[in-house]
């Protein structure tokens, strides 16, 4: 069963817009994404996740799913084609925004601690 749902998320400037996926009660994105979130070469998404793995900081067993999604076929216009691409959850999404050094990447930082002070404030303290 598929319960699969997609938001979009738009940088507060405007500039980014990402398609985002969220099942399984989190938010899923790929390496291209948040490439794009964070305003870094997709290389530099990859090593810093590359590195959250050999260090131990996350499981990749537990953090990374395989999503079928269907794309424009290359050489064949108006024709689509699908094919499996790797997303990685939340908790990946928030380690390499704290690894990165970008204006988004700040960007990002500091929404991240706003929506965990609202979660604390909302549950007047307990996480």
């Amino acid at each position: 069963m598929n319960n699969s749902e997609f938001l979009i998320y738009q940088a507060a400037d405007g500039k980014i817009t990402i398609d985002v996926r969220l099942e399984d009660e989190t938010v899923w994105l790929t390496q291209a994404h948040m490439a794009e979130l964070f305003g870094k070469s997709k290389q530099t998404v990859s090593e810093h996740i590359r590195n959250i793995f050999n260090e131990g900081e996350l499981d990749e067993e537990v953090v990374v799913r395989k999503f079928r999604t269907t794309t424009r076929h290359g050489a064949i216009e108006g024709m689509t084609q699908s094919k499996e691409v790797l997303f990685y959850n939340l908790d990946v999404i928030i380690s390499v925004g704290y690894r990165v050094k970008s204006h988004q990447g700040t960007q990002f930082r500091i929404w991240a601690a706003q929506r965990l002070t609202e979660l604390v404030d909302d549950r007047e303290g307990i996480i």
